[in-house]
C-alpha cells in the first residue's frame, strides 16, 4: 500500500515537473490581429502594440541574445513575397560587415519565407533571421529576429517555433 502511494506521487511529481517544462506564454493583443506563442519565459515583451502603433518586441534574455520585432508590411495585390524580401534586402545592405544569407521556404500556421544574415555591431559578429509570412494578398508579416551570431543560432528552434505559431485571429 506503502509503496503503491509512493509510486503514485513519484508519477505526479514527474508529470507536473515535464508539464511546467512544456509551458508557452502566447501572445496576443486587442490592438494586433494575430497571436503567437513563446516557447519559454526567457522571452521579455519590452515594445507592446497600441491603437496608434501596432509594433511587438520581445527580448531572449538580454538583446544581444535575441531581439524580436514583429512587422506589418502593406504590399501591393499581386506582388510576390520574394519581391517583399528584395526590399527589405536592400535596407539591410548598408549594415557594417552586410553579408547576404541563402533564402529558404517557410511552412508554419502561415507560409512563407526565411532570409538569414551576417552583419558587424560594436565590434561584434551578429546575425539576423527575418520570417516573412503571407497573410494575405496585401498583407506580409515580418518577425525580425537579431542578435549575436552564436547566441541566435542556439536559439533557432525556438525562433522557427515562434514562426510557425504566429497566426492571425479568427474574425466573428
Amino acid at each position: 500500500m506503502k509503496s503503491a502511494k509512493l509510486l503514485f506521487s513519484v508519477c505526479a511529481g514527474l508529470f507536473l515537473a515535464v508539464s511546467a517544462f512544456a509551458q508557452t506564454q502566447t501572445f496576443s493583443d486587442a490592438s494586433v490581429e494575430y497571436t503567437f506563442d513563446l516557447p519559454e519565459a526567457a522571452w521579455k515583451q519590452t515594445v507592446k502594440p497600441s491603437t496608434t502603433s501596432p509594433n511587438v518586441e520581445y527580448v531572449y534574455k538580454d538583446r544581444a541574445d535575441g531581439h524580436l520585432e514583429v512587422r506589418k508590411l502593406a504590399i501591393k495585390a499581386g506582388d510576390k513575397l520574394s519581391d517583399t524580401v528584395i526590399t527589405e534586402e536592400q535596407r539591410l545592405q548598408f549594415l557594417p560587415g552586410y553579408v547576404a544569407g541563402k533564402d529558404e521556404n517557410f511552412s508554419g500556421a502561415l507560409d512563407g519565407k526565411i532570409f538569414n544574415y551576417e552583419f558587424i555591431r560594436s565590434g561584434r559578429k551578429m546575425s539576423g533571421r527575418f520570417y516573412f509570412l503571407k497573410a494575405d494578398d496585401k498583407t506580409v508579416y515580418v518577425l525580425r529576429f537579431t542578435g549575436m551570431r552564436e547566441k541566435l543560432r542556439s536559439v533557432r528552434n525556438q525562433t522557427d517555433s515562434i514562426a510557425r505559431t504566429f497566426s492571425l485571429k479568427k474574425t466573428k
